[in-house]
């Protein structure tokens, strides 16, 4: 799956001198900001930036683990030997990035290898469950056959819809079956099992003709990357912003998250957490401020740090569609203002276990949010993983990342040929 994060070249890490005696990087802090005159900002209370202590890979302690651990602490300082004190390790596996600065070639090649080897085998774990569903159908319909017939054909039809591909998604991959059976270019079961393999490959290749494919569109000179993750309330925005940032920060980039979900009361103390448990800074305002006066503030904050990336949370809501629109096209005319092409992805999220549902969501969104791409979350926890390439179909919208599980790094970059191939070995 290589790198997750593409904009860098390895070059650019390699060349910083950082790992030279007595060089230190030099770290740009930027106090709290406050709203200029802008045309269309309204007065806004002074932003707060949040700037955690990373935590590694584990979740943020309760108070009485903290007091608990205090106590063991000041106990072990009382009877350990005086010396110096070896470091604690981390418990993520990104403590190191994969650019490791302080690593020959060889090794970086080889930790890099290990990474990939590692998030491959987790998203083959991820589609265990669509794959044995999928390949049990599968099995039963070809059992005992010799030929290919229309039964063959209609009992394929139920397997395929029941792994929630979707019917429209479905009719489509069999209407090229058939075809390719009638030209007899497919005569035997091997041969339909490729077919159906090549035609969900073709649906999810098309889909990356619209929307943004890849973050290495937009010029690295472009700085910061802006994202909008935009998703109702429920289906793991926050925790995707969790994950992305500390994937991205993992390579050796700089991040900064905007909390811009300014309705929920919850919102911004969630991702305070995720903040916190990543190391990555947080632009938060009070509940209610103008979420384009928080962008805004975001923005300039993120310039004056040299950042490379901005996360952006949006409100989790389409029951009021006219205030959402107006909300999100405000919030995007003050990102473009600042920062060439911004928004350069707004990234929906969706909840694979609810199905077809989720991608009735997807559709509303489609309407009001200008979406560029689907992350697609919670893949590990359901047999009806085929609800991507319903996605891809019928929204037209390459699917950029996929959630595998609940740790801080389950997050990986969709991969169609990984994908397809997981489902059917």
């Amino acid at each position: 799956m290589g790198l997750f994060w593409k904009r860098k070249k390895r070059d650019q890490f390699v060349s910083l001198g950082l790992t030279k005696q007595g060089t230190q990087p030099e770290a740009q802090k930027l106090g709290p900001q406050t709203t200029t005159t802008a045309e269309e900002m309204p007065p806004a209370p002074q932003s707060s930036i949040l700037e955690p202590v990373p935590t590694g890979g584990g979740p943020t302690p309760l108070p009485v683990e903290r007091e608990s651990s205090r106590q063991l602490q000041g106990a072990a300082a009382k009877t350990a030997p005086a010396g110096p004190q070896q470091p604690v390790p981390s418990r993520s596996p990104f403590a190191t990035s994969v650019l490791g600065l302080n690593l020959t070639m060889e090794e970086l090649q080889a930790q890099e290898a290990a990474l990939e080897q590692e998030f491959s085998n987790r998203f083959r774990r991820a589609v265990a469950a669509t794959r044995e569903s999928l390949s049990e159908k599968l099995d039963t319909v070809f059992q005992g056959r010799r030929e290919i017939d229309e039964e063959l054909l209609d009992h394929l039809e139920e397997a395929l819809i029941a792994a929630d591909i979707g019917v429209s998604t479905t009719l489509h991959i069999l209407e090229n079956v058939r075809q390719g059976i009638a030209r007899q270019q497919i005569n035997d079961l091997d041969a339909l099992k490729q077919a159906i393999k090549a035609e969900l490959l073709n649906i999810l290749h098309a889909s990356d003709n619209e929307g943004v494919a890849s973050e290495t569109s937009v010029p690295p000179d472009v700085t910061p990357y802006v994202m909008m993750i935009v998703g109702v309330n429920g289906v793991g925005k926050t925790t995707t912003i969790g994950k992305l940032a500390q994937r991205i920060k993992a390579e050796g980039n700089d991040v900064l998250i905007c909390a811009a979900d300014t309705f929920r009361a919850a919102a911004s103390d969630q991702l305070a957490i995720w903040a916190e448990r990543t190391g990555v800074p947080l632009i938060q305002q009070k509940q209610g401020t103008d979420p384009a006066a928080v962008l805004f503030d975001s923005l300039k904050a993120a310039k004056a740090r040299n950042s490379d990336v901005l996360i952006v949370d949006t409100a989790g809501r389409l029951h009021t569609k006219a205030n959402l629109m107006a909300e999100l096209e405000k919030m995007k005319r003050v990102a473009a203002r600042e920062v060439p092409g911004a928004p350069h992805e707004t990234l929906l999220v969706v909840d694979a276990v609810t199905g077809q549902n989720g991608l009735e969501q997807a559709r509303q969104f489609l309407r009001v949010a200008g979406v560029t791409g689907i992350v697609l979350t919670k893949l590990d926890g359901t047999a009806k993983g085929g609800i991507a390439l319903a996605i891809a179909k019928e929204l037209n919208l390459p699917i950029r990342y996929a959630g595998i599980g609940e740790k801080v790094d389950d997050l990986v970059v969709f991969d169609a040929h990984s994908y397809v191939n997981d489902l059917f070995e």
